[in-house]
């Protein structure tokens, strides 16, 4: 089952914990986090004190991504605020393989993220290593944007190559996903997509996920 990540950067901050818990009994698989530093990426987003917060709350694995400039800095605090999923950009990673490791060795999933101008050959030598490959689809920073068609294309090649290496590394994308092009995008070989204001911009979160549901049946 292709698994469905709403992202929290499109929530109501007002009222967070409102928002997850009704993400999750509209049936959410996962809920991404999305860390920025206003230097990787044009914007500022939250600490690990606010991942440990939801963590309190949340009943479903928290997926957090690192859109920051020194991930093994801070990869730790976020370990220990409890994520399920932590991701880092293989541009902002000094020392990739070591970043994983320390995620690995936490005992959580590691995932590594590509921008859209970022070739897939930038992960021939960690796709045995992690658990997620991570598409930027758009470029980050800002939720809201529109899909970006040539990352069809790049999920096609992931895809190729993680059957090639052996992997079990699932793929995630990212970036104008929403229930017109899921479909699509899943079967480019996506099994996770986040969404952020396809998902919190509807007024029933239930019935957007039966839409979902419905349009990815058959895939995953």
């Amino acid at each position: 089952m292709i698994k469905i990540s709403p992202s929290i950067l499109s929530a109501d901050f007002m009222r967070l914990g409102a928002e997850i818990k009704a993400a999750e009994a509209a049936g959410a698989d996962v809920l991404h986090i999305d860390i920025m530093d206003g230097h990787f990426v044009p914007n500022i987003t939250i600490g690990p004190g606010v991942v440990e917060s939801i963590k309190k709350i949340s009943a479903i694995p928290l997926d957090v991504h690192l859109m920051i400039s020194d991930p093994d800095k801070y990869a730790e605090d976020f370990i220990k605020a409890g994520s399920d999923y932590l991701t880092v950009h293989v541009e902002a990673a000094t020392h990739l393989h070591r970043t994983v490791q320390v995620i690995k060795n936490a005992g959580i999933k590691a995932g590594v993220s590509l921008n859209p101008a970022t070739p897939v050959c930038s992960l021939d030598c960690i796709l045995s290593d992690i658990d997620l490959v991570l598409v930027m689809s758009v470029n980050p920073g800002f939720g809201g944007q529109s899909f970006i068609p040539s990352a069809l294309s790049k999920i096609r090649a992931i895809k190729t190559a993680i059957k090639e290496k052996g992997s079990n590394a699932i793929i995630e994308v990212d970036g104008g996903v929403k229930p017109a092009n899921a479909r699509e995008v899943a079967e480019a070989g996506a099994d996770m997509l986040v969404m952020g204001s396809a998902f919190f911009s509807v007024e029933d979160y239930g019935v957007l996920m039966k839409d979902l549901r419905k349009k990815l049946e058959g895939l995953g």
